[in-house]
């Protein structure tokens, strides 16, 4: 299980991008942090979440 903003997951074995994609997140727009640190936007294509991974995403909201 992988835990994405705090729920628990079956998505072990899925590439970040493809988990992006499926859940409606454009990665222009959104900061990860997998296990405590930063992924940079050019690793999300390479990078497959594990079992026991806690990933936050972040999502950008412009205003004034």
């Amino acid at each position: 299980m992988v835990q994405v903003n705090g729920k628990q997951e079956a998505v072990a074995g899925m590439r970040l991008i493809d988990y992006l994609e499926k859940n409606d997140y454009t990665p222009a727009g959104i900061a990860i942090e997998c296990n405590e640190e930063i992924l940079p936007k050019s690793e999300y294509d390479a990078y497959v979440l594990q079992d026991g991974d806690v990933v936050e995403i972040v999502s950008f909201v412009g205003g004034g």
